[in-house]
């Protein structure tokens, strides 16, 4: 019995040591230098794309390049760029997304990155990256176009700009029409001045002054901010939800842009082609300008502030209906993310973003889009003298407090926008009675929104 026990213990000590000896070979060696695995994380994303529109010199190669190395060298991350334009650019980018290779940034305003893309939701939420010090910073109106109606935020803004006017000064000096304006604040003494201007250009050179522009959408904005600040209607409520041209004052303003015999409601062209026109001297008004075409009318490259034959140029607001106070049209560009599922790529573009629009950084990249900065200051950088070594920004200054809202973000934008041309192509083509214009804007308006 004794001899028994002692080899069934024997047999328990070796069973035991081969399973200890199993047990230790299952264990991985740690590797040299290896980091514990709770530190793990997943590589940093080192190659972006981005795509954007014209935006000043945004659209300039050589100036991209130069903002772009420097974006690289501060984060080794880097940027690969398309340029669009707003001929193409929509279907580039509607294709784009078709093929499920968006870009992973895109630099455009609401209009398509908030009420487009975003609310087909293709956008990232970026509203993380908002602190109390940049809701302090940033211009609370045009930020809040930058939300959807559930508080998403899909563009992060970084320039904006005033819609505006410009006439030509030397043949309204020579016309006696400098009277009716005040040339430092470049405001219209009143409605009924600016078309006594009109008259007194047209009595003088005996041809057209202005053209309702309407051939299509582009510059559409500036005949729009003719017909709300003449009239002192609006476009659309304040939410921005249902469009309002057809109120009486606007209707009243169409009236009287018919009746003036020195501005023509022109079907054949746009605003670009308005700008040539004005330019070489055809016409002496322009309806579609802002501060990018007083710094280098028509990219002629002739002279800023000039016409082709030298005469100098004078941006306007526009006149503004007795009681009402001018409200000018805001253009708004910034940045939107794509989400295409990729978290380390989204985590880089945040990172681009927050270069560019909140860091030492932001007044090159506001200089670059040629417009005004929407913030105050960026990560201690004081913006508010960006534009400190040129006259005209300066200048233009002056106008940007008229800014108005953003009321492009209202639904169904791309509809309204053909909407509006086709509503006065058929206005200028009427019999020009208060109960013809009255059907006609009562028609279009009803299927901008819709109906």
């Amino acid at each position: 019995m004794k001899k028994f026990l002692a080899l069934l213990l024997a047999l328990i000590m070796v069973f035991s040591l081969a399973a200890c000896s199993v047990e230790k070979a299952e264990e991985p060696a740690p590797a040299e230098d290896a980091a514990p695995a709770e530190d793990s994380a997943p590589a940093a994303a080192t190659e972006l794309t981005l795509w954007t529109f014209p935006i000043g010199k945004w659209g300039d190669q050589a100036t991209v390049d130069a903002l772009m190395e420097g974006f690289e060298a501060e984060t080794g991350i880097k940027v690969k760029v398309e340029y669009l334009d707003y001929q193409t650019g929509d279907d580039k980018v509607n294709t784009a997304i078709e093929g499920g290779v968006a870009p992973d940034i895109i630099m455009e305003g609401p209009e398509r990155l908030v009420t487009n893309w975003g609310a087909r939701g293709l956008m990232v939420d970026m509203s993380d990256m908002l602190d109390s010090t940049d809701l302090e910073e940033l211009n609370a109106d045009l930020l809040s176009s930058c939300y959807s109606a559930d508080g998403a935020l899909y563009e992060y803004p970084l320039v904006a700009n005033a819609f505006c006017m410009a006439i030509n000064k030397t043949v309204f000096e020579a016309a006696d029409a400098m009277q009716y304006l005040n040339a430092e604040t470049h405001t219209w003494n009143s409605v009924e001045d600016f078309f006594k201007a009109v008259d007194a250009v047209y009595n003088y050179t005996g041809k057209q002054v202005g053209a309702v522009f309407c051939a299509g959408q582009g510059g559409d904005q500036g005949t729009r901010e003719l017909v709300k600040n003449i009239g002192g209607g609006n476009l659309t409520d304040a939410a921005h939800t249902t469009y309002l041209w057809d109120e009486e004052a606007n209707i009243n303003a169409l009236k009287m842009i018919y009746d003036c015999e020195g501005i023509e409601f022109d079907p054949s062209i746009v605003g670009g082609e308005e700008i040539a026109l004005f330019y070489n001297g055809t016409l002496n008004m322009a309806f579609c300008w802002n501060v990018g075409q007083q710094q280098n009318p028509n990219t002629a490259n002739t002279g800023a502030g000039l016409t082709a034959s030298g005469d100098e140029i004078l941006f306007m607001a526009f006149p503004a209906a007795e009681g009402t106070n001018v409200r000018l049209g805001v253009g708004e560009w910034g940045f939107g993310i794509f989400d295409n599922g990729d978290a380390a790529k989204i985590d880089a573009a945040k990172t681009f973003v927050k270069y560019f629009c909140d860091s030492a950084a932001t007044a090159d990249a506001v200089k670059a889009a040629n417009y005004f900065a929407v913030r105050t200051a960026a990560e201690g950088t004081d913006l508010s003298g960006v534009w400190a070594d040129d006259a005209i920004m300066n200048d233009y200054n002056t106008i940007m407090p008229l800014a108005a809202d953003y009321y492009q973000v209202t639904p169904g934008w791309a509809e309204a926008r053909t909407q509006w041309w086709n509503m006065l192509q058929q206005v200028g083509a009427s019999d020009g009675s208060v109960e013809s214009i009255t059907e006609i804007v009562t028609n279009y308006c009803a299927l901008a929104n819709g109906k």
